[in-house]
């Protein structure tokens, strides 16, 4: 199993015909004061897997603010049922709902892992909407 992509979205959810639904992605955001939390920010990933993949894994989540420091970590057991007779590739989305501490303006770093394995790493990037943007001359 493999992860395809993952975001940070507003919302998500998935459609009654299965369709993965996603609204207001982004990567960066200004924050007016440290320290503070984005509420109910939805962390969206999509696996890939196929038939060899049906039964448990283990999904492990962590939080990082730029100095490199586990602001929060989760872990979760996902459960993957057999497709239906002909479907030889699985689909399986992951939607969190979760609430990001931001302590400091910098990057902030999403590590995600499935079995011990890292799958992959978002990036958002939180800049204080007191400080001047990048490239700004000061007089």
């Amino acid at each position: 199993m493999h992860m395809s992509f993952a975001l940070f979205a507003d919302g998500a959810n998935i459609s009654q015909e299965g369709k993965l639904n996603i609204l207001g992605v982004f990567d960066a955001m200004q924050v007016a004061a440290f320290p503070s939390v984005h509420p109910r920010a939805h962390l969206v990933v999509r696996l890939k897997g196929t038939r060899s993949d049906v039964g448990q894994h283990q999904v492990y989540l962590a939080w990082r603010n730029p100095a490199g420091n586990d602001l929060w970590t989760s872990n979760g057991q996902l459960d993957i049922g057999p497709p239906p007779t002909g479907v030889t590739e699985i689909d399986m989305p992951l939607i969190a709902p979760i609430d990001l501490p931001l302590d400091q303006p910098g990057v902030y770093t999403m590590t995600v892992m499935l079995d011990g394995e890292l799958q992959g790493e978002l990036r958002l990037h939180v800049r204080d909407v007191a400080a001047p943007p990048p490239g700004t001359m000061l007089s």
